[in-house]
């Protein structure tokens, strides 16, 4: 069988990467990689922690080229890397910055560019490859190991770009690489869309817009919900894009339509996780069904939503509650895990986060629902709010206008921030600190 390109239809001139507006070529990024593969120690698993998004993608090609399997743990913290060395007792890490304080055998990412090669010639990587190990967030528990193959990865990628309508585009993240979603859709379609990645992770809402205009046009601006709120709340007029794309929480249509207006391009949000991948989208300023990308098939057996088809390795039970329309069409209730009943009415999380963040003033908020600690405890809802110069008494009456009393969050805690990995999410464990923090407990 046939392996499948590292790099999809690329001449030796063609744009890679961008960094500070200047051009990478596919020759060089090849250089780069094949330099970077011959100092790699001779182990199985690589953790790839490059913040620099192009040192990301030379470090996945170098692996690739070595046999290596890369490792994508959901954050750096000591647990999760405690955990990491018991899954793989032979990983090391590589990292482009000096001071990194991951206790791992350490190999840097070169920061100066490779000399050319004598001739430019894309390798091939056999379909069957294990290409990285992506691990669960650890939004809903302890994460979870999802194993990627290479081919599988490059259908699941060239099933995307048919949705997105552009070509051969520049593309820049706010969201991290070593995240299934930013793995996708900023490395991996670089790589196989004949486009070419920007370097850098802008954080702040200038300086997403200032690297979103040195980028070359056609240019897609992939995000979170919480990073795009952040940043129209602060840019009235950002640069144009052609494309937006959001993942990794649930988007309302008010916040997408906004977002259309003011980019001037239609924003896809996308539907997926780490053990699928990507495997739907919608246009969410227009549309409330999900369709299914080329060949995945969604559909209930019992109580539970499966997909399987596609680029999807093996059938897959999902942790949301869906409603099939058809067997490539459904409709998203909510997490399995967000569902609430409380005194016989029943909501989700999802739908209460979304109420709270809709008052004015509220720039982050979350509602929490602790694990019952007595037999007969009563469930009583949390909510850790970011809401400077409003009162929780003002935040609970706003609250009373939008949600049943039921769900009234008892207590309401006010935070200066919310504990966010840079994917935008918030980590069940990071909740749960905030509640033990607070002294947040079921009621008797």
């Amino acid at each position: 069988m046939p392996g499948v390109p590292l790099i999809a239809g690329a001449a030796a001139n063609t744009a890679v990467a961008w960094r500070g507006g200047r051009a990478i070529s596919a020759a060089q990024y090849l250089a780069d990689a094949v330099r970077l593969a011959a100092l790699l120690p001779a182990r199985g698993h690589v953790f790839n922690a490059c913040a620099d998004r192009y040192r990301f993608a030379v470090g996945l090609a170098a692996a690739l080229l070595r046999g290596q399997v890369t490792l994508l743990p959901p954050d750096h913290a000591p647990q999760t890397l405690r955990r990491l060395r018991e899954f793989a007792a032979d990983a090391y890490v590589l990292a482009d910055d000096a001071a990194s304080a991951i206790e791992l055998p350490q190999v840097a990412a070169p920061h100066d560019p490779a000399p050319l090669l004598p001739a430019f010639t894309v390798p091939s990587i056999p379909r069957e490859q294990m290409c990285a190990i992506v691990f669960t967030s650890g939004s809903t528990g302890t994460p979870v190991p999802n194993r990627k193959h290479w081919g599988m990865l490059a259908r699941n990628v060239r099933g995307a770009l048919e949705r997105w309508g552009v070509a051969r585009a520049a593309i820049l993240g706010t969201v991290p690489p070593q995240h299934m979603y930013g793995f996708e859709s900023t490395v991996l379609a670089a790589l196989h869309g004949g486009g070419a990645l920007c370097a850098a992770r802008p954080f702040f809402a200038d300086d997403v817009c200032a690297e979103l205009e040195r980028l070359p046009r056609p240019r897609v601006l992939v995000s979170a919900p919480f990073h795009l709120r952040a940043l129209l709340e602060d840019v009235a007029h950002p640069p144009a894009a052609d494309l937006l794309l959001c993942a990794t929480a649930p988007l309302e249509a008010e916040l997408a339509a906004l977002a259309e207006a003011r980019f001037g391009a239609r924003l896809l949000e996308i539907y997926g996780c780490t053990e699928t991948g990507q495997m739907a989208t919608r246009r969410t300023a227009r549309e409330t069904e999900w369709r299914t990308l080329p060949g995945i098939r969604v559909a209930l057996r019992g109580a539970d939503a499966w997909a399987s088809g596609g680029h999807i390795e093996q059938p897959t039970a999902l942790g949301d509650v869906l409603e099939p329309l058809a067997p490539d069409r459904f409709l998203l209730r909510g997490r399995v895990s967000d569902m609430v009943n409380i005194a016989g009415k029943r909501s989700s999380l999802a739908h209460l986060d979304a109420q709270l963040r809709a008052i004015d003033g509220v720039t982050d908020g979350v509602f929490y629902m602790p694990a019952e600690d007595a037999a007969g405890a009563v469930t009583r809802l949390a909510a850790f709010v970011v809401a400077p110069g409003l009162a929780r008494e003002t935040l609970l009456a706003a609250l009373r206008q939008r949600i049943d009393a039921a769900f009234l969050p008892r207590p309401l805690v006010l935070l200066e921030r919310l504990p966010r990995a840079a994917s935008g999410k918030l980590a069940h464990t990071a909740l749960r600190e905030l509640a033990r923090a607070h002294g947040v407990r079921s009621a008797r």
